[in-house]
């Protein structure tokens, strides 16, 4: 059996998309969810968003990307109301995640946009129960990945 190690806040963290099959859950269903009211009501089919050509600004790399992700990085992310004091803060990390696509973050760097505590933070999505996929970013030998940082 393997051995846990407790991640830290200089861990990274990302959404793990094997989870969500795991668990036997649509992705696709539950990123509709976090859309704006306007953006899910173009989708409101969303079974047939296609896939659309994104460039990336900073490689000048074109990907394609799914309709649904894209209309939430590109519009519902934007919003000012997409994370508020109101929403929970398991919701704010996701959509953290899902407005920067799905690039990891550790705690310190995710306490710094949500204005939270890194400790806080680590301690919701660093123990043994995941919270939409959010899983350390872990490498091929299955260790986790962590940034140091100077103190």
């Amino acid at each position: 059996m393997a051995k846990w190690i407790k991640p830290d806040v200089n861990t990274e963290f990302h959404i793990d998309f094997d989870w969500w099959e795991e668990q036997e859950r649509n992705f696709r269903v539950n990123l509709l969810s976090h859309l704006c009211r306007d953006c899910q009501e173009t989708f409101k089919d969303y079974e047939e968003a296609e896939l659309i050509d994104w460039v990336d600004a900073d490689t000048g790399e074109v990907m394609q990307v799914d309709g649904l992700w894209h209309s939430l990085r590109t519009c519902c992310s934007l919003k000012p109301d997409y994370i508020n004091e109101h929403t929970p803060l398991t919701t704010a990390i996701f959509r953290t995640f899902l407005a920067n696509g799905n690039q990891p973050l550790t705690p310190r760097e995710l306490g710094e946009r949500l204005r939270r505590s890194p400790k806080t933070i680590l301690r919701l999505i660093g123990g043994f129960r995941v919270y939409d996929g959010i899983k350390p970013v872990t490498d091929k030998k299955g260790r986790m990945v962590s940034r140091r940082t100077l103190p």
